[in-house]
């Protein structure tokens, strides 16, 4: 278990933080059309949770490849394949492991919305508002859960550090 909070820089603009904004947009646009219009443009959503398990296994980014052509930079970026934006693969970081997770969370929520109930829309518009405040504020519960349990972040990691030794530091006192 580790201590301390960990949050991502929020000093500049970058793919990953743009990409948070970008699926925050959708999700909280599907969760509007399917609520106001038709409960299957819960689909959107579906993709979302699709694309984020496509980053999370293959490093692929639809949206992180149109900002990187863009001239954004990244900072999960494989720096091997600079003509393309793919995220690292080379291990299971912390990030790479939100995006499994949100993956997996926003597919199942999606299909309980289509066959159980439109209630399920409140967790995917709970996730579109948390990807807003991750990239507004670098402050992320899910983040934190996976990093508490042990997961190592690569995105700032002097950021997670940072809180584990000053609490080491108060603890000694």
């Amino acid at each position: 278990m580790t201590r301390g909070i960990y949050m991502v820089p929020v000093d500049a603009w970058y793919v990953e933080r743009a990409v948070w904004v970008v699926a925050g947009t959708v999700l909280l646009g599907a969760t509007t059309l399917a609520l106001a219009v038709d409960p299957r443009f819960v689909l959107f959503a579906t993709a979302t949770g699709i694309a984020s398990l496509v980053v999370a296994f293959t490093g692929f980014c639809i949206p992180g490849n149109v900002l990187h052509r863009l001239g954004m930079p990244s900072r999960l970026g494989d720096p091997a394949r600079r003509d393309f934006y793919f995220m690292r693969t080379d291990s299971w970081y912390l990030e790479r492991r939100i995006y499994a997770t949100v993956g997996t969370n926003l597919a199942i929520a999606s299909l309980l919305t289509l066959v159980h109930s439109l209630w399920w829309l409140a967790f995917i518009g709970f996730v579109g508002v948390a990807m807003y405040w991750f990239a507004a504020t670098g402050f992320c519960i899910m983040a934190n859960m996976l990093y508490w349990i042990g997961a190592e972040p690569r995105l700032a990691p002097e950021y997670a550090t940072r809180g584990v030794v000053a609490e080491s530091a108060a603890e000694r006192r």
